[in-house]
Parts: C-alpha cells; sequence; structure tokens
C-alpha cells in the first residue's frame, strides 16, 4: 500500500442526521504530500467486514481557511464503505489515505462562478466556493437541490458565508419536498444572469443531467461546464481482470505533464499509466479502475483503447481525453498530454 498514508482522525462532526464530517490530523512530515486545491478529493482505505474498499471522498474543507483536511460523508442505501464511515469512525481511529487528487478545480477564480450542487455534492462545491469569495472578486451563485430541509448539509455555514458576502454571493436552496425535482428550463432560469461565468456542477446523475442541459441552453461554451462523476469503487478482492486484447508488440509512449515531456518504451498490453509508473514519473493519479478521473490526459497523437470508464462521458472520449489508468496503446506510437 506504498500509495497510502496512516492519518488519525482528529474529531468527527455531525452535519445533518445522515451525513457526517471527518476531520484528518496531518503530522507535519506529510504537510507537503497533502496540500491541496479547492474541488479536490482523497481516496480512503475502508477496513469493511467485506473486504477493503478503496472509496473517493472530497473534501469540504478548503485550503487558507480551515486549518485541517476534511472529507464529508453522506449516508447512502446499501452503501458500504459511506455507512461504516457514518457508524463506526471515530475521533482517535486512523485511516489510510492517499494524497489529494482531482482536476475538478476552479483556475480562474477571479470571475463570476456557477455552482450547482445536489445533496453531498456540496462538498466540493462548498470548497471551491470558499476559495473563490476569499481569492477572487466575482460573484458566485449557489443552487443547492436537496430532497428537504433537513437534509441540507452545510446551513449554518452557508447562512453565515453570505452573511460575510451579501453583494457577491447568492445561495438558492431548492427542496424537493417543495418545490419538486429541479427540470433542465428551471436551473437555466436561475443561472440565466450569470452569461460568461466559469460553471461547477456535482450530485446525482439525474440533477447533473439536468444542470449540464440547462448550461448548454444558456449557450455556455462545454470548456466552461466542469462536472464531477463519482462512482463506487471495487473493493481490493473484487476487481475484475480484463484482458487488454490485441496491440503493438512495442510502443513509443510521448507524455507531457506540467511543461515536461517524458519518453519511454511500452506495449499494447500495458496501460499508459504503468508505463509511467516504471519510467519513474509521478503521474496524477488515485483510484487506478477509472472511476475518478483524476489520470485524465488528452491523446493527440496515436489510439488507445480503454479497458473500463465510468468517469469520461461521450463528448470527452470524442476530445480526445483518455484515462491514464485505463488505456492501453493500440498504435506504434502514443503522444498524451495532462492538462496545464
Amino acid at each position: 500500500m506504498s500509495h497510502y498514508h496512516t492519518l488519525s482522525v482528529e474529531r468527527v462532526i455531525d452535519e445533518t442526521h445522515d451525513s457526517k464530517s471527518i476531520v484528518f490530523k496531518v503530522p507535519p512530515a506529510l504537510g507537503e504530500t497533502f496540500r491541496y486545491a479547492s474541488g479536490q478529493f482523497l481516496t480512503l482505505r475502508i477496513p469493511h467486514p467485506d473486504g477493503v474498499l478503496p472509496r473517493c471522498y472530497s473534501l469540504s474543507s478548503c485550503p487558507g481557511i480551515d486549518d485541517a483536511l476534511k472529507v464529508t460523508v453522506k449516508r447512502v442505501r446499501d452503501g458500504r464503505a459511506s455507512n461504516w464511515l457514518c457508524d463506526e469512525i471515530k475521533a482517535g481511529d486512523t485511516l489510510q489515505v492517499m494524497a489529494p487528487a482531482g482536476v475538478f478545480t476552479c483556475k480562474h477564480p477571479q470571475q463570476d462562478l456557477l455552482l450547482f450542487a445536489g445533496g453531498s455534492g456540496i462538498t466540493p462545491v462548498f470548497s471551491i466556493a470558499k476559495s473563490a469569495l476569499l481569492h477572487g472578486k466575482g460573484r458566485v451563485l449557489l443552487v443547492y437541490a436537496n430532497r428537504d430541509e433537513r437534509s441540507v448539509i452545510f446551513h449554518d455555514e452557508l447562512r453565515r458565508l453570505s452573511g460575510d458576502y451579501p453583494a457577491r454571493l447568492s445561495v438558492i436552496h431548492w427542496l424537493d419536498s417543495v418545490q419538486g425535482v429541479p427540470s433542465a428550463e428551471q436551473l437555466g432560469a436561475l443561472a440565466r444572469h450569470l452569461p460568461e461565468a466559469e460553471a461547477f456542477i456535482c450530485g446525482p446523475a439525474p440533477f447533473m443531467d439536468a444542470a449540464e442541459a440547462a448550461l448548454a441552453g444558456l449557450g455556455l461554451a462545454r470548456g466552461r461546464v466542469h462536472i464531477e462523476r463519482f462512482v463506487s469503487l471495487p473493493g481490493e478482492n473484487e476487481a475484475a481482470v480484463i484482458e487488454a486484447g490485441s496491440g503493438p508488440a512495442e510502443v513509443s509512449l510521448s507524455v507531457t505533464l506540467d511543461g515536461e515531456t517524458w519518453r519511454m518504451a511500452t506495449h499494447g498490453g500495458e496501460t499508459l499509466l504503468d508505463a509511467m509508473d516504471k519510467a519513474g514519473m509521478r503521474a496524477p493519479h488515485s483510484c487506478r479502475v477509472g472511476g475518478c478521473a483524476s489520470c485524465m490526459c488528452r491523446v493527440t497523437e496515436g489510439e488507445v483503447k480503454l479497458l473500463a470508464n465510468t468517469a469520461l462521458d461521450e463528448a470527452d472520449l470524442a476530445d480526445g481525453w483518455t484515462l491514464a489508468c485505463q488505456a492501453v496503446p493500440m498504435s506504434a506510437s502514443v503522444v498524451v498530454a495532462f492538462p496545464d
């Protein structure tokens, strides 16, 4: 488990009747390792009776505002890891945790932001909102949908934040129990006042689809819309072994990361991430099963095949994006680049 670090739980906070926040104590020696950006997540290794379960949980804390790392977990039906954390974890316990990862981050906090969150999808969105209000000058509109009022996570904190930034932050609470499930037309009507904003969406799939359709209807450029999709990863003893199929015996792989280009040899049966690991690259990644998009990179030359994918949609694939942890080369030369 060389990618994991053992962290102590400093405290557990009851957020709502079905959600809790877990605050971690990071020792000084790991301070740089656990440096993070708003919107990123941690991968936890949950010691469940069914076997070890890796799970990704977004950070609800914000660098520059919160002193400690904090993730927020919501109970879900049949949720083995989330429910175990809500029931069992307590202050003083330890968990194995990967370094922060993820590309659902705001690189331009000075501009206006449209934030759409549903349920526990508020977690990364809340962190992004706090960071933008601290470091930026633009307006922030948060549309937060929940089943009912008692399900609203960070209720008091959102109220305080609205009071601190009355001219910049608008929070619209959408309660299904009162207004019904929001449609794309209704979400579009709420968002039309910020036509040039950068948008971030996280929540249940139907809510995200409606928000994405709403923004498309408003003509917001696809490159300005960022969506965070998480799925339940398989347990460490449940991951399926998938045959890569045929591919070249020898492949020339070129990878650009942080302005530096690496060149290495691989073959058609090896994932791009495995080849990068062997070459000594520290490429971004987390779950390694195609579920979190941390290793997302763009193929600019050649062809790859994805063994598994629950993170990228058809538009992403059409734009040349792939997942390094699941992509195997299908041409003799492959060139990829990670986002800046």
